[in-house]
Order: structure tokens, then C-alpha cells, then sequence
């Protein structure tokens, strides 16, 4: 019986095949596929096995170029810098290549993601946003080590790296916290809004009490201390002024708000009077384009399982007695017989897409158009797969760059009734 191999430590020479979905790269060695993370197609480099479970595969990260390929750039964070080895912070994937190289390369896992899942084969550009590679997150949770320090785990581990900055956060958000001593184990959320105010709140880990008190009456976990800010965070984008929670849901590219609201107004054509669906609609920010579309006389269905979503969405399209609002998850609402049939239908859902449920439902209903919102393209993919099934196709896909250094990649998808 052959022994399970188990190369972690161990450095291996290899050279580098392509991009995969995930941040990292494909190469092979002694008939294993290995995963290298901070590595670009074509390079020669030396790479530490960081996990190996015994399998086909295993996972390694570059600790010496040996060819560098075009594209490779000194990281503008000094926590992505090689000579740290595999002891990295794991929030970001490709600051080792300028930034037209990671358009490219996130435009290749799209690509091949829609023809390996869903079998559509479709070009693919990922566009930039304005504002550069460096300097557009405004929201960022960070971890407390041992010691009290604000930093960011390594990758797919609980290991905490102190950072003093995060080059892609804007200033005055993590420089802002790292000086501060907090709570061991915690974890610090910081939310820069459009209006300059910073939100600063201390998730406490189960049990804690919060620095510097004394807990009384038992310990609960879960617990949140407020930090800084009011906790109400203000942004605008399509044209409105929003008011929402601090650490809920919104864009965390300064620019991305709006260059979304822009593409998916482009794409619903939503006639004067007619009916949309808002799925997965968050604080209303794409409610707000279809209900303009649809205009006073029509009707726009914002579904929405998180409470305080609701609360905000509710509050920021007062004004719009056309958007009306239902609490509860999406799959459910959208099996509800009392739903009035869409002309179109936007969705915007989490990570791990759609799903079956919602895209039987919602292709059932039959729209004449559906946008889709995506974060994940494998996600996207899969369920653009099951969209074909029930009769609809890919008419148009927008890609874009809304997540720099990082191998997250935004994609807004139309779908229309084949004919």
C-alpha cells in the first residue's frame, strides 16, 4: 500500500503554468499538481509547500524567481514582500504584477470559468475603476493577535500579521487603528464613508470583556464595543444620498457604487410602468435605478433577507412609493404566487450564487431580461449554466477590476430569452 506523499516544508523548482480561479497559479511536479500563490504563468521559481494533505495536489507559495515573466513588479506592500517567504498577509493575491497584467489575468479565470461551467465561450475585459490600484477599499476587518495587535490573517490560516497600513485601504482607516492596543482576539471593523467620517467598532471574541472593564453578571459572547463614528455611514451614488448602516452592506471600492448603478441602468430597459425585481437588493441601490426606470406608475420588488438592510432601504426610498419592500429569503419570496410577473429581473447574490431554486424561479416568471450581479465567476458561471437550460443566453458581460491586488473580480451579466 503506497504512502500518502507529504511535501509540506519542502521547496520545489517549477515551472509555472496558468492562472486558476483562486489567486494563485498551475504547475506540476512528480505528477502532482501544485497551487502556487505569488508566482505568474510562464516564471521559473522556487516555490515552500505550505499545505499538503496527501492528495493530488498541494499548495505552495514563490520564495525565489528564478525567470520572472513580464508583468512581475516589486509589491507595494511590504507585508507581500518575498523575502518574508510564506509568513505573508493573505488579503491580497497579485501585488507582485502591475495592474494591467491582473486585468489580464482575471479576464483569463472569467473566460475560462464560463466555458469550463456553463460552456460559453465569450471574450472578456476587465475594466478598471477610476482612482488607480492603490487607495480604493473603504471598508476592512482586521484581526487581533496575542498581543493586542490590528493585522491580517496569512492565507487559509488563523495566523495573524501586524500591519501598520494596507496600501490598498484608504488613509486614514487601518494606519488610523494600528497604533491602537485591542482586545486579544478580536476582530476591528473600519468603515470610511463618503462624507470623510471614519466607523471604528471592536467585535469582542465570545467571553471577552471589552478592554480596560470589568465584566459583571456572566460573560456573552459576541459582544461589540463603538469604537469611533455614529455608526450611520453616508454615501451617494445614482444620484441619491444614502444613509445606512457603518458595517453593512455597500461597495467597497470607492468608485463601484456607482459604476454599477451606470451598467445595470444600461442593461434592464425596463419600460415606463412596468415591473422589476430587485433579488439579493441589499439597501435599495439598484431598487433605486429600476424604480426611476419604471417611474411612478410602475412597480419595483426589492427582496431582502437582512433586517437591517431592510431598515436602511426602507428609510433611503421613502420618496418611492414604487419600490416596495419584502423581508425573507429570496428563494422563498420568489416562489410566493402573489410575486406580479417581471419584465425584468436583477440579481445581486452572495458568493456562492443563485443557486437552483432562485433561477428555476425566477426563469419560470419569465422576464425578458435578467442582470446578474456577481463577485464570484465560477458562482456566475454555474448558475448562467442553469439560466441556458430554461431558454436564456448570454447577450452581454461587463468585468471589471473593482477589487485591485486581489484575485476578486466583479461581473455584471445579461441574460435575454433566446430566440
Amino acid at each position: 500500500m503506497n504512502e500518502k506523499p507529504d511535501w509540506n516544508g519542502r521547496r520545489l523548482r517549477l515551472e509555472i503554468g496558468p492562472v486558476a480561479h483562486g489567486g494563485h497559479c498551475v504547475a506540476r511536479h512528480e505528477g502532482r499538481v501544485v497551487f502556487v500563490r505569488h508566482a505568474l504563468p510562464g516564471e521559473t521559481v522556487e516555490a515552500e509547500v505550505t499545505e499538503d494533505r496527501g492528495g493530488g495536489f498541494c499548495r505552495a507559495d514563490a520564495v525565489r524567481v528564478v525567470e520572472a515573466a513580464e508583468g512581475r513588479v516589486t509589491p507595494p506592500c511590504p507585508l507581500a514582500d518575498m523575502s518574508l517567504g510564506t509568513n505573508r498577509c493573505g488579503g491580497c493575491d497579485w501585488q507582485h504584477a502591475d495592474p494591467a497584467t491582473q486585468r489580464e489575468l482575471k479576464a483569463s479565470v472569467v473566460a475560462e470559468q464560463l466555458w469550463r461551467l456553463a460552456g460559453i465561450e465569450h471574450p472578456v475585459e476587465v475594466q478598471s475603476l477610476p482612482g488607480g490600484a492603490l487607495r480604493w477599499r473603504t471598508r476592512v476587518r482586521l484581526a487581533v493577535d496575542e498581543e493586542g495587535r490590528a493585522g491580517f490573517r496569512a492565507h487559509r490560516s488563523h495566523r495573524v500579521i501586524p500591519a501598520d497600513d494596507c496600501p490598498i485601504t484608504v488613509e486614514g482607516t487601518v494606519d488610523e487603528v494600528a497604533s491602537s492596543s485591542w482586545t486579544p482576539g478580536a476582530e476591528v471593523e473600519v468603515t470610511a464613508d463618503g462624507s470623510g467620517e471614519l466607523h471604528v467598532t471592536e467585535h469582542l471574541p465570545g467571553g471577552a470583556p471589552a478592554r480596560g472593564k470589568r465584566s459583571r453578571g456572566g460573560r456573552k459572547p459576541g459582544k461589540t464595543r463603538k469604537v469611533r463614528g455614529s455608526g450611520v455611514a453616508h454615501e451617494t451614488a445614482a444620484g441619491r444620498e444614502w444613509a445606512i448602516a457603518a458595517h453593512g452592506f455597500w461597495q467597497v471600492h470607492r468608485q463601484a457604487a456607482e459604476r454599477f448603478a451606470e451598467v445595470v441602468d444600461s442593461m434592464v430597459e425596463v419600460p415606463p410602468g412596468g415591473c422589476a425585481w430587485d433579488l439579493y437588493g441589499g439597501v435599495g441601490l439598484f431598487a433605486a435605478v429600476l424604480g426611476n426606470r419604471v417611474g411612478d406608475t410602475g412597480d419595483v420588488v426589492l427582496v431582502e433577507s437582512a433586517r437591517t438592510s431592510v431598515r436602511d432601504a426602507t428609510a433611503n426610498l421613502a420618496d418611492m412609493p414604487q419600490v416596495r419592500l419584502r423581508e425573507g429569503r429570496v428563494e422563498d419570496v420568489v416562489t410566493d404566487p402573489t410575486m406580479p410577473a417581471p419584465d425584468v429581473v436583477v440579481l445581486d447574490p452572495p458568493r456562492k450564487g443563485a443557486g437552483r431554486n432562485v433561477v428555476d424561479a425566477v426563469a419560470s416568471s419569465r422576464p425578458r431580461r435578467v442582470v446578474y450581479v456577481a463577485c464570484d465567476p465560477a458562482a456566475l458561471a454555474r448558475d448562467l449554466e442553469l439560466f441556458q437550460r430554461e431558454g436564456y443566453r448570454l447577450a452581454r458581460l461587463e468585468a471589471f477590476d473593482a477589487f485591485p491586488m486581489t484575485h476578486h473580480v466583479e461581473c455584471i451579466a445579461l441574460l435575454e430569452v433566446a430566440d
